[in-house]
């Protein structure tokens, strides 16, 4: 492996040009994901080697990025013992694991992606931060929405000044009905003692672009509230059963895992959410159906909703106050048509700008009372399959590979140090929402 890795950087030009190397910790949707950028861009990065307690995941990662097989790895401990080989880990694990396996990493001097949440402790993320620091490591968390291009078009009006002062920010993160059912009900987010609550393993990114969007004003009042409201055994119909598979009221359920895995995947519909029960890429057509309809009848994604193991919020609100006396509200809501269509409101005392999703800003002007309309639509399409989150996915994963091929950390739009404090923000919010009360930021930067 040391030689292959010696042999890639003899084939570089210049440090801006020279081709990277990677890691990748966690092979599932969001390492699958971004590694695809070295599939689309062989001449900036390389997958050097997997790590995933998977077999499955492990021999995909082995065919599709040509890895020798002293390349698989299902404990990322082995590749912390070894000499440092690449360039950069990408960690996409559970949340619960990134603080053990970031701060590894980051003394072992590797730069990191680190997928969103950073941690699912407001200690463990000031040790990520502290470590990476520390080691002079470059650390991205996947801020994705950052790179949107609607939301830096918003980002650009702001600061130009055509809106005036923002005064109130209005910010919505539509879940989706089915997508909250899946990964928030019965899939790997659903249990705050073995992940954490909503508001951080979905919606930190929209906490992080409100500060974003309010430049260097930080919050100094927070609160939040919400609750699990409809998937308890309360609201569960009278003869369901405990499966879908076996349910005598199943057609009458939006939430039943025929109508969300089985039927589509009897259509032929065999990417999200039915690739993550079934859990490997090898299997197609007849064989993939027969697959699924054995985990829906065993596992937890076949689950009726009203009996699983979930207790994270299905609605949340949060409320702030920021140094400049604006204001911005957020409502995460699990019970919509649209999935993660963010939908955005600014007010400013020159104009305001309306943002539905999609790649269109409304912008409205006071003085001339007219609206002008910013087409936002990233240019992608024919570079690349990373096309998650609107081509941000991209952007995030773009701008992070540059920043250490030129040594440039401002390439990084969310730095170790936005995106701790987003995170405590976060962290805040929930802490109101639990004890009933608005937290402030004291002198030392402390929420009570």
């Amino acid at each position: 492996m040391k030689s292959m890795f010696s042999k890639l950087k003899k084939k570089s030009r210049n440090e801006d040009e020279r081709l990277l190397t990677c890691v990748v910790i966690g092979g599932g949707q969001r390492g699958s994901n971004y590694a695809l950028y070295a599939l689309d861009f062989p001449q900036k990065l390389k997958v050097m080697a997997i790590c995933d307690p998977r077999e499955a995941v492990r021999n995909s990662f082995q065919k599709k990025y040509d890895l020798p097989s002293d390349s698989l790895f299902s404990d990322w401990k082995k590749i912390v013992e070894m000499d440092k080989f690449v360039d950069f880990v990408c960690i996409c694990t559970p949340d619960s694991t990134h603080k053990e396996i970031a701060v590894a990493f980051a003394k072992k001097n590797y730069h990191i992606l680190l997928e969103k949440p950073m941690a699912t402790t407001e200690e463990d993320c000031r040790e990520i931060v502290g470590a990476c620091k520390e080691n002079d490591v470059i650390l991205c968390v996947c801020h994705v929405l950052r790179y949107y291009p609607g939301n830096n078009k918003i980002k650009e009006i702001i600061e130009s000044g055509e809106i005036g002062q923002v005064v109130n920010i209005q910010h919505t993160e539509p879940v989706g009905f089915f997508h909250f059912a899946h990964s928030y009900v019965r899939g790997n987010w659903r249990d705050s003692k073995t992940s954490s609550f909503s508001l951080l393993t979905k919606s930190c990114h929209d906490i992080d672009l409100i500060s974003y969007w309010m430049g260097d004003s930080p919050c100094t009042r927070i609160s939040s509230f919400g609750s699990l409201r409809h998937f308890k055994a309360e609201n569960k119909p009278e003869k369901a059963g405990m499966s879908c598979m076996e349910c005598s009221v199943e057609e009458t359920c939006p939430y039943s895992a025929k109508k969300i895995y089985l039927y589509p995947a009897m259509r032929g519909n065999f990417g999200w959410p039915v690739s993550v029960v079934v859990g490997r890429e090898d299997l197609m057509g007849e064989e993939l159906v027969a697959q699924l309809q054995t985990q829906l009848s065993t596992g937890n994604y076949g689950k009726c909703v009203y009996s699983s193991d979930n207790d994270v919020c299905d609605n949340q609100i949060v409320n702030m106050e920021f140094d400049s006396g604006a204001t911005a509200s957020f409502t995460m809501i699990a019970f919509t048509k649209e999935i993660c269509e963010r939908k955005t409101k600014i007010y400013g005392t020159k104009g305001t700008l309306e943002f539905n999703g999609g790649y269109q800003v409304d912008q409205f002007d006071f003085l001339t009372r007219q609206t002008t309309t910013h087409q936002c639509a990233p240019k992608i399409k024919l570079q690349t399959r990373l096309f998650g989150h609107g081509g941000a996915d991209f952007y995030c994963m773009d701008s992070f590979v540059k920043a250490i091929a030129s040594n440039d950390r401002s390439l990084i739009k969310s730095t170790a140090e936005d995106t701790l404090r987003s995170h405590l923000l976060v962290f805040a919010a929930e802490r109101s929402r639990l004890e009933g009360k608005t937290l402030h930021i004291n002198k030392e930067g402390n929420w009570t």
